[in-house]
């Protein structure tokens, strides 16, 4: 089987593999080496502070990241680099600022190379050592700014303490001040290591590392490490995890310990680690909710356990000997392995008395594998295992018992992953013998499936995770002898958690563990052929490994029955719905692997689970069975058996119940009916489904409502039809049986009703009849859900009566005021009209049989009126679903006819469908636009063979060349709006593709206006020179205006249209001639408008025409100035404030509007008047403004019904 023959459909969930490959090991050198050494050359210029200080430790900062994955490449240039950055250190003249600056640097480099290697290349004389302690001395810890500072000094000076010298030599060349009392150097370091482990920077972890080096010197234990040690315990003891500075406290002392522990000699710290435990019992560190605290509580726990016990390898370990993969390679090809025994010597320190301390160190290292944080985990199973390499073979038993404690049922899930984190570090370490490999397996083989419900999501991800890990550390550790009796349980595991585990990160973790299993045991059945169809990348996809790894791997026979019980038992009742789902698909294709385990083992398993009481349970086995048995059909159709050969009669009777008995249990009701309905499904499921649509939540009702469609047109094809073509009219209504499954599976025995058929009418009248009767229903949903059944029925029933189907969806579709917010049934409607247009095809003559010249002009006439659906609600422009499934419609239609009767598109209803679809691709929502413009440019390069009577074919055809199609980003304005425009210049299109602009020009997001706007002021400056093409465009503006006045939709946007064009000059031209008509008609139209209008948005865009229409000279000018005047005393005070700024700015801009002699009268009137003052006030200020500018004053008209 060729796994590229079959795609992967992907679910809504499905991860897919990144887009971006990690790199890993992409460099292959320091390639930045010269630009790193000419900006470190720099640091004396910039290190003034400002922009170039910035740029310079932002490049540098870039340049060291890139090598965050492979820090070693950095290693040769290291030396260099720090020279150049300490000779500015220890340059005398260096201010400051320079110096604080190149400690910024060095802090870079030691970020991502690490202080470890970093700090070996410091310079460690016996000269260096009083010059950093100085510079130590003399920094202040309070200083936020130089804090690299700090820390890469107590750095430095941690190396120098490394020197062989006793310090007493040193404090003899100490100059004293007169009247100071001499402090040596070693009490100088102490201090101010002591000082530093409880600041709350950087510098305290710099500090831990300098105290470790420091105490544990020859010449300083003896005097200081008695007295540090105190005072750390002193320390601990006062402060507390409850408040910032305890934390910080505790945090620096525990580094401390910790470090001094690992590092110091065990004769020496051993007489301290009794005292030093009790008090850190005392802590109670595992109550903390600080993380890193409890970490270090731990990390000290179990160096203070391997100071109790002494060093040593234990003899007892097991040791696998060759752990070469090209040796065990090689032998794997001679058909040979290593066969090397195990040879376990007795312990020669079994007697040893095993200090008292240790029992509570192990208690408290097995309370960490539970912690709440995996990095407390993970420190405390490394604990474990270096604790066990020290101890006798029993005692070591023992903790290996104590961890396998760890995986019940009773245990949380972070037991469960430090437990397999604890095996992980035994197995690695050896300390797992195969005598307890029967144990561990056993539950290494539970925790590759652990997954535990939360709520609404699950835990167990870390626990799988982690017993991959220790699968592929056994692999290592282990002779392949030692692991053959569980190589078949392994291998199956593995395999399972690499296809079937729902989250990716243990598909590949499982995928790396079965890879290193191959390599190292090579006993693994099919291993190379699994690893080269499953390997890390290609189980990235979730649906990619259920579908089609699945099948391949279950090609080979020991892995077929343990994938389909995984599936039956973990995967049919998972808590994801989507991996329900696809364990349902997957055993639809493992049955056709192993038909008969599925017909006699499985299939019977699963009927038994429909009717658990766990809802999960229920949905996922119903899938199942649905899947399963199609796939035992498919199978026994391809064999021309029937499929009782595989399904017994009790298996097929059982089948058929299942739909009375979940009805019977009321299974139906409430949220996990919604799932039931899914799964299961007769004709009456069906409809009640399509009739109470609008009780299921609105996340699952798309989903519900494509099931049942799916279902219907499943049943009426297998039942329904008595030959093809014919409906059978002995068929009736509720007797249709449908196979279980959404995706409508045609099953099963034969067509022959069920026994408890009920009485009705023939299935061609009633079923017609019902479903036309449930479109008038008050309900939407309701209406959705019979508009696409009534659109997936087959041909055969609509024979006859597709002129009443179509009626009733046009009626649908068409709206209405008391239904004017049911978009989605118009919605719905269309599609079903579409679908039906396409089920009955093109046919001449016959209304009532399928597409032809009666009908087509009808079925036109109802998706073009949808075109203009623009209803908006909370939702909303909840139109545009409308809109866009009438573009649909009308492209499946227009194509349909195109290829079978081309006569029946006329010419003006083609030109009506590309005008229409031309202003949704002008309009301003983006996806829209887009699926407008594909829509458009489809019907435009149709050519099997080309629409007929498209306008201007030739050209839109240059316009938009069809090598362009792909190229062109529709949704993205600045691509979309420059094209688009150029259909302004032809005549048939102008009057849509305007009406569209306008909207997006009048819009609210910043990107469509701005590019729409700069597209029209483009083409508009094309036209200024062609008097009879602007004016062609103004009369299209003024017709719009017309069409639309009072639609807020369309009026509003214009306006500010209008607004734009105006301020740009656009109609300069017109501003010549007095009272040129355009400016006569648009000053009425913009009268009518805003008169008695109450929309602040309106009105301030109204404002702002009348202002750019005082350049009109005439009376044109008058009469703008006059309804000016009138809104500065309208009833609204920012509107009068509004038009008195807009209208001072105008008559600064347009100078000539008023005489020389009354323009600072009236300006100044303009701006010292309060327009936010009573009417009254106003009123008076208002008529001295209308003498001024030469207008009549308006009068007060009386309210009717006044005295």
């Amino acid at each position: 089987m060729a796994l590229s023959d079959e795609p992967a459909a992907g679910g809504p969930e499905e991860e897919a593999e990144d887009e971006t490959l990690a790199f890993g090991a992409a460099l292959e050198a320091f390639g930045e080496s010269a630009e790193t050494r000419a900006l470190l050359g720099r640091l004396r210029e910039v290190h003034g502070g400002g922009a170039e200080r910035e740029v310079a430790l932002e490049r540098f900062r870039v340049i060291m990241d890139k090598y965050q994955e492979q820090p070693h490449l950095l290693d040769p240039h290291l030396e260099w680099m720090m020279n150049l950055l300490l000779d500015i250190v220890q340059d005398q003249t260096s201010p400051a600022s320079l110096v604080h600056l190149a400690f910024k640097f060095l802090y870079i480099i030691t970020k991502v190379r690490g202080y470890k290697t970093f700090l070996r290349l410091f310079p460690h004389e016996v000269a260096d050592v009083e010059p950093v302690l100085d510079l130590v001395t003399i920094q202040n810890p309070k200083d936020h700014e130089a804090w690299e500072t700090r820390y890469m000094l107590l750095l430095w000076l941690s190396v120098t303490c490394l020197i062989p010298f006793d310090f007493s030599r040193l404090d003899g060349n100490l100059l004293t001040q007169p009247g100071q009392a001499r402090m040596s150097i070693m009490d100088r370091i102490l201090q101010i290591a002591e000082s530093y482990l409880i600041v709350s920077d950087k510098a305290r972890d710099a500090a831990a590392v300098l105290v470790s080096r420091f105490i544990t010197r020859p010449d300083v234990k003896q005097s200081k490490m008695a007295e540090f040690l105190d005072w750390s315990l002193c320390n601990l003891a006062r402060s507390s995890f409850q408040t910032m500075q305890g934390v910080i406290t505790m945090d620096g002392t525990l580094q401390a310990l910790a470090q001094i522990f690992k590092h110091g000699k065990r004769e020496d710290c051993l007489p301290y680690a009794a005292t030093v435990l009790r008090c850190l019992d005392g802590c109670r560190l595992p109550e903390s909710n600080q993380t890193l605290l409890r970490k270090l509580g731990v990390k000290l726990v179990q160096r203070l356990g391997l100071t109790f016990l002494k060093p040593k390898v234990a003899a007892w370990r097991y040791q696998r000997g060759c752990r070469s993969l090209a040796a065990n390679l090689q032998l794997l090809t001679q058909g040979q392995s290593e066969q090397k025994p195990l040879i376990l010597t007795e312990d020669d320190d079994e007697d040893d008395d095993v200090p008292e301390g240790v029992e509570r160190v192990i208690e408290q290292l097995l309370v960490g594998l539970k912690d709440k944080d995996t990095v407390v985990r993970w420190s405390a199973a490394k604990g474990i295992g270096r604790m066990a390499g020290r101890l006798p073979r029993a005692l070591a038993d023992d903790v290996v018992g104590s961890v396998l404690d760890c995986f019940s049922f009773q245990e949380t899930d972070k037991a469960w992953h430090g437990g397999c984190l604890a095996l992980a570090e035994l197995g690695r370490r050896g300390l797992l013998l195969p005598s307890r490999l029967v144990d561990v397996v056993a539950v290494i083989l539970k925790a590759l499936t652990y997954d535990e419900k939360r709520g609404a999501c699950s835990v167990g991800t870390n626990v799988r995770d982690a017993a991959c890990y220790v699968c592929w550390a056994f692999a290592r550790a282990y002779e392949p002898q030692e692991l053959k009796p569980f190589v078949t349980a392994i291998s199956s595991a593995l395999v399972i958690a690499a296809v079937f585990d729902r989250d990716i990160n243990c598909r590949r973790a499982a995928s790396a563990a079965f890879q290193e299993n191959v390599g190292r045991q090579g006993t693994f059945p099919h291993g190379i052929d699994i690893l080269t169809t499953a390997d890390y990348f290609a189980v990235g996809n979730r649906s990619n490994c259920f579908l089609v790894i699945s099948v391949f791997i279950a090609g080979f026979p020991e892995y077929t029955q343990p994938m389909i019980d995984h599936l039956v038992t973990m995967k049919i009742s998972h808590w994801d719905g989507v991996i329900r789902e696809l364990a349902a698909r997957a055993l639809h294709n493992l049955a056709q692997q192993a038909p008969e385990f599925s017909a006699t083992q499985v299939f019977p398993r699963l009927l038994s689970m429909t009717l658990s009481p766990d809802l999960h349970m229920r949905h996922g086995s119903i899938l199942a069975c649905a899947e399963v048995a199609y796939a035992l059909y498919k199978l026994a159709a391809q064999e021309n058996r029937p499929v009782t050969d595989h399904l017994d009669e009790q298996a097929v009777q059982g089948l058929k119940q299942i739909h009375q008995q979940l009805y019977d249990r009321q299974l139906y009701r409430g949220l996990g009916g919604q799932l039931m309905r899914q799964a299961d499904g007769w004709q009456w499921l069906i409809n009640d489904t399509l009739r109470h649509l609008h009780l299921i939540s609105s996340h699952s009702r798309q989903q519900m409502k494509d099931a049942a469609v799916s279902a219907l047109a499943a049943l009426c094809s297998e039942y329904y039809m008595k030959e093809p073509g014919e409906a059978d009219p002995a068929i009736q209504v509720e007797t249709g049986f449908y196979c279980i499954g959404q995706a409508g599976i045609e099953l099963l025995t034969s067509g022959d009703p069920p026994a408890s058929a009920s009485q009705s009418s023939g299935i061609t009248e009633e079923l017609i009849t019902q479903y036309l009767a449930e479109l008038r229903n008050p309900e939407e949903m309701t209406r959705c859900g019979f508009s696409l059944a009534l659109g997936a029925l087959p041909g055969f029933l609509l024979k006859g009566r597709l002129q009443q189907v179509l009626t009733g969806l046009r009626a649908v579709t068409h709206t209405s005021p008391e239904d004017v917010s049911f978009a989605e049934s118009r919605r719905d409607g269309l599609k079903a009209i579409a679908r039906i247009c396409q089920t009955v095809g093109v046919k001449a003559g016959a209304p009532d049989e399928a597409v032809c010249g009666e009908n087509v002009s009808q079925i036109y006439c109802a998706l073009l009126g949808c075109m203009d659906d623009y209803t908006t609600d909370s939702r909303g422009d909840v139109g545009t679903w409308v809109r866009k499934a009438a573009m649909t419609s009308l492209m499946d239609l227009t194509l349909l006819l195109a290829r079978s009767q081309p006569e029946l598109i006329e010419a003006h209803t083609c030109e009506r469908i590309m005008c229409c679809v031309a202003q949704q691709a002008s309009e301003k929502i983006d996806r829209f636009r887009a699926h407008a413009a594909s829509v458009f440019l489809t019907l435009l390069h149709f050519d099997s063979p080309p629409i007929p009577h498209v306008p201007h074919r030739g050209e839109l055809e240059k316009l938009f060349p069809r090598s362009d199609v792909a190229s062109v980003n529709w949704s993205a304005p600045s691509q979309a709006f420059p094209r688009i425009t150029q259909l302004l210049g032809l005549p048939t299109y102008r009057y849509h593709v305007l009406l569209g602009l306008v909207v997006s020009l009048g819009g609210l997001t910043e990107s469509t206006i701005r590019h729409s706007t700069q597209s029209l002021f483009e083409y508009m400056k094309g036209i200024q020179s062609d008097p009879q093409a602007l004016g062609s465009f103004s009369g299209t503006l003024l017709q719009i205006f017309e069409d639309n006045l009072l639609n807020e939709r369309v009026s509003v946007p214009l306006l500010k249209t209008l607004d734009h064009v105006l301020t740009h000059g656009c109609f300069d031209i017109f501003t010549t001639e007095e009272d040129h008509p355009f400016a006569v008609k648009l000053l009425a139209l913009c009268k009518k408008e805003i008169k008695n209008s109450k929309d602040i948005q309106k009105l301030l865009s109204g404002i702002a025409v009348f202002c750019e229409m005082v350049q009109f000279p005439g009376d044109v000018r008058r009469q703008a100035l006059l309804q000016l005047c009138l809104l500065l005393c309208h009833r609204f005070p920012l509107i009068r404030k509004t038009t008195a700024s807009q209208v001072y700015e105008t008559l600064l801009t347009y100078s000539d509007v008023v005489g020389a002699d009354v323009l600072d009268e009236v300006v100044t009137v303009l701006s010292d008047t309060a327009w936010d003052a009573e009417l009254a006030v106003v009123r008076e200020q208002r008529n001295r403004l209308c003498d001024l500018l030469g207008v009549p004053r308006p009068q007060l008209v009386p309210q009717p019904g006044a005295c």
